[in-house]
């Protein structure tokens, strides 16, 4: 049967078959057209006029290849092929009328005739066709052994959904219904598939045997899409997204671009209103140096900032192979018509190296991207971390300020509030430093700090992420651990609207939104994969690690803030210290690299630092000591 069903019916058939329609729709539009009875005057022309149609057609059919088409497949595009040739060969039977007339004083096929052949041919080779196509559907792929799938969204985008499932045979999916907002819609049908109100989405599920939810609403806003997979999860139903038009392989959707909904689109926010002409005014034409290019802030800086026609970008970092895949990847993209960068090797904390670079050529505006970010790594290598979050970021904005960039804008952290770790510590001293340069030359000294950015590299999703893959427990240090989200993309804009307010001196917060619980975060997720808690994978709690947090906090205690033109960006008030009292400081704690002795490194930046207070560290003695 299945062989029967996959077999092509040869060209000739069809051919022949469409023949056979239009004959048979000719002897229908005669007798249609006298009332089931045609005089005798008439049917003596049969000889000439049969003849005559039904070379018209055939020749037509063979011209634009209407016989062509595998059937079961028939599209729109097949049918208005098909209307169009039928059309052309009834304006040819129209034209040799007069012609007919002027030769032999009568018509040779009556108009009426003709538009009733055209119509019945129209109706029956293309009905014919649809008929053809459903029932090998239903063949194939009979509606009893399909799963029920509702459609989240009435629009182009759900027409659009439907369309695909039904076109594709290798699904087992029957769209049951729509689900639209829109009360003008509800009580309608789109296909013969029925609208329905948001309201009864949960009627729906339950009686309708519904597997899939399918959200097909293009520029949803966050809040609707964490309600509708809110409520398909709850009835544990697979939770599908189609993704935005601009997309889809060629203008069209296919069924393997219909992907499940991640955590990222969840944890989402609106989209970020941003003053473009004031971004372009600083970027437009100037050369920017990005440090830490290659990374997963650098990175989407780089793709952010590209759209702005800076006159050269110049990609920093000490990372050969993820700076050489960023290159290909902006070289490579047909949508970036800029291609004046440069991709350059080296360490942030090789001073003449960095020279080199501020000499070759002169960056008007740096964003300062490189540092290193693993608080548990950094617990271990204190040395380190102080020579790259420290004294990287020292040399980088000397230089700056020397060779007269005109901003100078630091990536900082919610780390560096009331750090309990070196990361965050070193992160606060490089702010210090940052914010005790502006004034003392021309350079505008700017820091941005904010929390966790969604899929960063060694983030906690793409953690889980492997760990579900994988069939491993997810690993959460505590139940009560919380932690801000921001997209990259949302984090890198913000970062590029504060650059551009900036008058110097400022340390920018950004509205994080409300923190999230990592452990209902694992939860969600191990839902949208399809899997059931306790039951296909367990969360195991490990403890926290050195110098973690419960919680993160984007201001200190003292500090507060104030407003700008941008609702999602705050100045921070934050204590500020003399230049020389900073350098100082910082140069002392850099000396103690040549000693490699981390108790006397951390020593040193508890005394910078007082509000540093490690926690869950070995660190957390020195505490004692220095308070004693």
């Amino acid at each position: 049967m299945k062989r029967v069903l996959e077999r092509n019916a040869p060209s000739f058939i069809v051919l022949l078959t469409d023949v056979l329609i239009c004959l048979v729709s000719l002897a229908i539009a005669y007798q249609i057209r006298f009332n089931f009875n045609v005089p005798d005057t008439e049917t003596i022309t049969y000889p000439t006029v049969f003849p005559f149609v039904l070379t018209i057609r055939i020749l037509s059919f063979l011209i634009n290849k209407t016989y062509t088409g595998i059937i079961r497949h028939t599209s729109t595009r097949d049918t208005v092929r098909i209307l169009l040739t039928l059309l052309s060969g009834s304006i040819i039977m129209a034209i040799s009328n007069p012609i007919s007339f002027q030769i032999n004083g009568i018509y040779l096929v009556p108009f009426s005739i003709i538009i009733i052949e055209f119509l019945l041919s129209v109706f029956l080779m293309i009905t014919g066709r649809l008929i053809v196509k459903v029932i090998y559907m239903e063949l194939k792929n009979p509606s009893r052994e399909k799963t029920g799938v509702l459609i989240y969204g009435a629009g182009e985008a759900g027409l659009t959904t439907k369309r695909t499932l039904d076109r594709d045979k290798a699904t087992k999916y029957k769209v049951v219904a729509f689900i639209d907002d829109d009360p003008k819609k509800s009580g309608k049908k789109l296909e013969s598939i029925s609208i329905y109100p948001s309201s009864a989405i949960e009627k729906l599920i339950k009686k309708r045997n519904i597997k899939h939810l399918i959200i097909a609403i293009q520029n949803i806003s966050p809040e609707k899409k964490q309600f509708i997979v809110e409520t398909g999860l709850s009835h544990k139903i697979y939770v599908l997204n189609v993704p935005p038009v601009q997309s889809w392989i060629n203008g069209e959707l296919s069924f393997k671009q219909i992907r499940k909904v991640n955590i990222e689109d969840l944890l989402g926010r609106d989209q970020i209103s941003l003053q473009l002409d004031k971004i372009k005014e600083e970027i437009y034409q100037k050369t920017i140096l990005v440090t830490g290019a290659a990374g997963s802030i650098g990175s989407e800086m780089v793709r952010q900032i590209l759209p702005f026609e800076p006159k050269l970008l110049l990609l920093l970092d000490i990372a050969e192979s993820p700076l050489y895949d960023l290159e290909l990847e902006i070289r490579d993209n047909p949508a970036t018509n800029f291609l004046n960068i440069e991709p350059i090797i080296g360490d942030i904390r090789n001073k003449e190296r960095m020279r080199n670079i501020f000499n070759t050529f002169h960056p008007d505006i740096i964003f300062h991207a490189a540092a290193y970010k693993h608080v548990p790594m950094m617990e271990l290598n204190p040395s380190e971390s102080i020579l790259n979050n420290v004294l990287g970021t020292k040399i980088i904005a000397d230089l700056s300020m020397e060779f007269n960039a005109s901003k100078f804008v630091m990536i900082s952290t919610d780390k560096a509030v009331n750090p309990t770790n070196i990361m965050g510590a070193t992160k606060r001293i490089a702010e210090m430093y940052i914010q005790s340069m502006n004034g003392l030359g021309k350079t505008k000294f700017i820091t941005t700090r904010f929390g966790n950015v969604l899929g960063s590299n060694g983030s906690v999703i793409p953690r889980f992420k492997k760990q579900i893959e994988s069939g491993k427990p997810l690993t959460i240090t505590h139940p009560d651990i919380t932690r801000y989200f921001m997209t990259i993309s949302e984090a890198c804009q913000l970062v590029l609207e504060a650059g551009s307010m900036g008058k110097g001196g400022e340390i920018f917060i950004f509205d994080m939104g409300l923190p999230v619980k990592i452990a209902d975060l694992a939860k969600k997720m191990i839902q949208l994969s399809g899997l059931e808690l306790g039951k296909d994978i367990q969360i195991n709690y490990t403890g926290l690690r050195p110098g973690e947090k419960l919680f993160e906090e984007l201001l200190a205690n003292e500090e507060n803030t104030l407003p700008t033109h941008h609702k999602k960006i705050m100045i921070a008030k934050v204590k500020s210290y003399p230049f020389d009292f900073v350098s100082e400081e910082i140069d002392a704690l850099i000396e103690l690299f040549n000693s490699q002795n981390n108790e006397a490194i951390v020593t040193k930046m508890k005394k910078i630092v007082p509000e540093f207070l490690s926690k869950n560290s070995e660190y957390e003695r020195l505490d004692k000591e220095i308070m004693n």
